[in-house]
């Protein structure tokens, strides 16, 4: 089983609104919890089928799996996407904590989930696409 938990810091300067649809622009149909400057996200296999599209499309899947695989503690995956790129469907990894907050990433599942969502490319194309076994299926 998949489980995909976000949560982002909401500034005083900025819209709970701005903030959760951008978290939605990347992980759709996740559900939302906001807790007083906080927001978080819930959600499964079905909640990674945008954000596996959109590594492609935007052809940033090395990138991508680099970050996940020093991200890897115990059975899940940890790490940061800006959320200002979020906020019109963009993938962006920064390197450390931004001013404004980074939404934070972890996904719990099978070892084989960095594979699925960034598989290993030559040439900048996926060597090997595999599928996902979930009960949760996209």
């Amino acid at each position: 089983m998949i489980e995909l938990s976000l949560s982002v810091a909401v500034r005083p300067t900025e819209s709970p609104e701005k903030v959760v649809k951008a978290m939605e622009n990347l992980f759709p149909g996740i559900a939302i919890a906001a807790r007083e400057g906080w927001i978080e996200g819930h959600g499964g296999t079905r909640s990674l089928a945008t954000f596996h599209r959109l590594l492609r499309e935007q052809r940033i899947l090395d990138t991508a799996r680099s970050v996940m695989l020093q991200g890897v503690v115990a059975d899940s995956v940890q790490f940061r996407l800006n959320k200002q790129a979020a906020t019109v469907s963009r993938i962006n990894f920064p390197p450390e904590e931004e001013p404004l907050g980074s939404i934070h990433v972890e996904i719990r599942g099978p070892a084989t989930i960095i594979d699925w969502l960034a598989p290993r490319t030559s040439e900048g194309r996926p060597i090997e696409e595999i599928e996902l076994e979930d009960d949760d299926r996209v």
